[in-house]
């Protein structure tokens, strides 16, 4: 299955059925009188989030979703029928956006989760609504109300505790094999890695899932190499794990241009808790490694961990770090939801009791 996270459909939803102009005609009924019924009502266009969609390639191949008009009413009274909704799926972590791609109509977090897109016109009344004491032969009925049309725009934000990011070739995929089941491709050349590729870490009787996307490289949020836009996978993280390839020449540099493409991007990256790592330090010698881990440093900020996806070396203690910012995100997480509970909780004992008095 190809990996698509960007999409642009056309919703429209049904017309309103036509009410009708309709009078009781039977033999030995006398002044039988109005009995025109109401049209139905359009279909509804909804997107619904569910768990078994992982990418938004169904609507590569469909891009128009026109929900059925309701019925026009018959006589005797017999409402037309309304028209079938259609339900957009998506995956889990697709947001969904007006045709200018900027203004959010909604965020799709949690399975099962439902959004009205676009709402069916209501049916026409048929005559028999407008009988009256004064008008009791109405020759009128309203048509069914028009339907409702637009472009969006779907974008899949894969959701994940933590994210890695780096030069091509900096071990990503690497890593994300060595720590998870994932497969994702690797070889010796720059951009291996295509799309994005998720994969559960287990460490220390704690799990998180772990997100890899493709490298970036310099002038990448003009377009360059495979651009910016796959950023957008890792905006959900918690903690960033910043992979640099320990084999290059001037690693502070390598550091640096990654750092100045999350900038470019904004959404907050980086401002994003970052970890650095200090890459494929097996082939490096111990002297190597001192000096590259310093300059490395020196830049960072912070003191890189030293990892080796080939030989396990500082694997573990990467895997650790990163728990340490998941475990800390999710008991706040806890902790809100907690507080949020006692206020409501405190609320509703400060209101006070029904009074015993008079009831009639």
């Amino acid at each position: 299955m190809k990996f698509l996270d960007q999409a642009k459909v056309y919703i429209q939803s049904g017309a309103g059925g036509n009410g009708t102009v309709s009078f009781r005609r039977e033999k030995y009924i006398e002044f039988g009188g109005p009995d025109g019924g109401d049209g139905g009502k359009g279909g509804d266009v909804w997107a619904e989030c569910v768990h078994s969609l992982n990418t938004l390639i169904d609507y590569r191949y469909q891009q128009h979703f026109k929900a059925r008009r309701g019925e026009s009413g018959a006589g005797r009274d017999r409402f037309g029928k309304g028209g079938d909704d259609i339900v957009l799926k998506v995956p889990v972590g697709t947001q969904i956006f007006e045709e200018d791609n900027e203004t959010l109509i909604a965020d799709m977090t949690t399975p099962g989760e439902r959004v009205l897109l676009a709402k069916g016109g209501n049916g026409g009344w048929g005559n028999a609504r407008f009988k009256s004491a004064t008008n009791r032969a109405p020759r009128r009925a309203n048509e069914g109300q028009e339907f409702e049309e637009r472009w969006i725009w779907l974008r899949l934000k894969l959701i994940a505790d933590a994210g890695l990011v780096g030069l091509p070739n900096a071990g990503k995929s690497t890593f994300l094999a060595t720590v998870t089941a994932a497969k994702p491709k690797i070889a010796d050349y720059p951009f291996t890695t295509l799309t994005p590729n998720l994969g559960v870490v287990a460490v220390d009787e704690a799990a998180f899932v772990l997100a890899d996307i493709p490298g970036l490289i310099e002038g990448a949020h003009e377009g360059l190499g495979l651009g910016d836009r796959f950023l957008g996978h890792v905006e959900r993280t918690n903690v960033l794990l910043h992979l640099v390839d320990g084999t290059q020449e001037d690693v502070a540099a390598d550091y640096t241009t990654i750092r100045n493409e999350l900038d470019a991007y904004g959404n907050g990256l980086v401002d994003k808790p970052e970890l650095v790592a200090l890459s494929k330090i097996d082939s490096l010698t111990d002297e190597l490694r001192d000096e590259k881990a310093a300059a490395l440093e020196a830049v960072a900020g912070q003191k890189p961990i030293l990892l080796s996806s080939a030989s396990g070396e500082g694997v573990t203690d990467a895997l650790r770090a990163i728990n340490v910012y998941v475990a800390t995100q999710r008991q706040m997480v806890i902790d809100e939801a907690e507080a949020k509970e006692a206020e409501e909780l405190a609320i509703k004992e400060e209101r006070p009791a029904p009074s015993e008095g008079w009831r009639p």
